[in-house]
């Protein structure tokens, strides 16, 4: 049985059974025989399905974001934002695909010849628990839209929503099948995931977490020949230049590093300073930091929930301990918080260099790592000593934009927190994957581009 806990309290809330062999490849080809179904249809009543969708969120919102809360701890006022941030991109969607997937006509001379955007049937998705419904959204939404369907894998902590998603499909309207959640024994998962993206009906995955799932889903895909997008891990830098708003940036720093108790690839997780005003930045970042308040987070008031399992607030204290073992300094917080569930202490450390964990690793959780440079030239340097290249925020007056230009990543925020938006494309570089959700590039990732010629 599969069975979630309330990660405010660590008690159970539900068990679920997983599937059948037969109940799997039911799903498989009931998903295989509807897609294709889905994929002949008109656009206009795919797009009609995903107005519905964004109603049926809204309507659906309370109980969601409840359920959300209950099973990964995110904040209620968090959770609501998540579900209203996936019924504006099901808009966004409904408005735009026409314009994205129209056929684009090319001047050949004498021919005719045009590209089209067509769908490739069932996509495989797996998914991960911090965002339990935008993470699944931001990819089912457009890859709907452009005629596919979906087979969900999503993370056993969050069955339930996952469940529920599922349903809420069906309550817009979208046709029994067309989207379906595989519940999987975690034993079995590795030999079921491969076996699915290797069976013919499956045209395509995607994945979204660890760079070692990420590397066992992008292999399975290229023996099989089939196309992946891979969203993986981040360790995003934060870097404040000298003419930097101070006020402004150390009050965006704590938003970018401890929403969903730090739980996200896109957190701010390296604060980079340069040296002249790092003292100032980090007397008020301080200051914010121990502004937040941990606590239930069914409570409106709360600002920092649990982490969502016990066994990541054990790898964040590994991380913290190890790199003060290496000559970081805690300046606030750096323990777990007594009594029930799983928390920990917002955390700062400072002092921090290569070779520890806290600067070399991704850390998932509220634990921001500062690192202070000589000058703008030292703070690129460390800006670009990583392995992951997702996000990016640089804060400056005047050399923002030139800045970013020079540190890889797959998008820079200038005088912003790193944020996806469905009007611009998301993803990452180096080992933070490979592939775009999002805007244009999200719903034609799997479409068949195709080129026609009629002489």
């Amino acid at each position: 049985m599969i069975t979630t806990t309330n990660p405010a309290t660590g008690q159970p809330l539900a068990s679920y059974e997983p599937m059948t062999p037969a109940a799997l490849e039911n799903a498989v080809q009931q998903g295989f025989t509807t897609a294709a179904t889905w994929g002949d249809s008109s656009l206009e009543l795919r797009l009609e399905s995903l107005t519905r969708l964004a109603g049926v969120l809204r309507v659906e919102s309370p109980r969601l974001s409840a359920l959300i809360t209950a099973e990964m701890g995110k904040p209620i006022a968090e959770a609501a934002g998540e579900i209203e941030k996936s019924a504006i991109t099901a808009e966004y969607y409904a408005a735009h695909a026409p314009a994205i997937l129209a056929d684009e006509r090319v001047d050949v001379g004498a021919a005719k010849a045009w590209i089209a955007y067509e769908p490739i049937g069932l996509v495989l998705a797996v998914m991960p628990w911090n965002f339990p419904v935008w993470q699944v959204l931001r990819f089912a939404v457009p890859t709907l839209a452009a005629g596919n369907g979906v087979l969900l894998k999503h993370s056993p902590n969050v069955t339930g929503s996952a469940l529920a998603l599922q349903q809420l499909f069906l309550d817009a309207g979208f046709p029994d099948g067309l989207i379906t959640t595989l519940i999987i024994d975690e034993e079995k998962v590795p030999s079921t995931i491969e076996a699915l993206i290797a069976d013919d009906r499956i045209a395509a995955v995607t994945l979204t977490g660890s760079n070692r799932a990420g590397a066992a889903v992008g292999a399975a895909a290229g023996r099989a020949s089939k196309h992946s997008v891979l969203e993986l891990g981040g360790s995003d830098a934060f870097v404040v230049l000298a003419d930097a708003d101070l006020e402004a940036a150390a009050t965006a720093a704590v938003k970018a590093r401890f929403t969903n108790s730090g739980q996200s690839c896109v957190c701010a997780k390296r604060f980079i300073l340069e040296e002249a005003i790092a003292d100032d930045f980090i007397e008020a970042f301080v200051q914010g930091v121990k502004e937040l308040r941990p606590g239930d987070p069914a409570d409106h008031s709360t600002t920092l929930g649990p982490l969502a399992r016990d066994d990541l607030r054990t790898a964040l204290q590994r991380q913290v301990d190890e790199s003060v073992a290496a000559g970081a300094k805690v300046l606030t917080g750096g323990r777990p918080i007594d009594g029930p569930g799983y928390y920990f202490e917002p955390t700062i450390l400072t002092n921090v260099a290569r070779g520890m964990p806290a600067f070399d690793e991704e850390t998932f959780g509220p634990l921001a790592a500062v690192t202070i440079a000589a000058n703008a030239e030292e703070a690129i340097s460390l800006a670009n000593s990583t392995q992951y290249g997702l996000g990016l925020s640089v804060w400056s007056a005047n050399h923002g934009v030139e800045t970013a230009r020079r540190i890889t990543s797959g998008a820079a925020f200038i005088n912003a927190i790193v944020a996806s938006d469905p009007r611009l494309p998301f993803g990452g570089t180096k080992r933070s994957g490979h592939g775009r959700e999002l805007a244009t590039a999200g719903i034609r990732e799997f479409t068949n581009t195709r080129t026609y010629w009629l002489a």
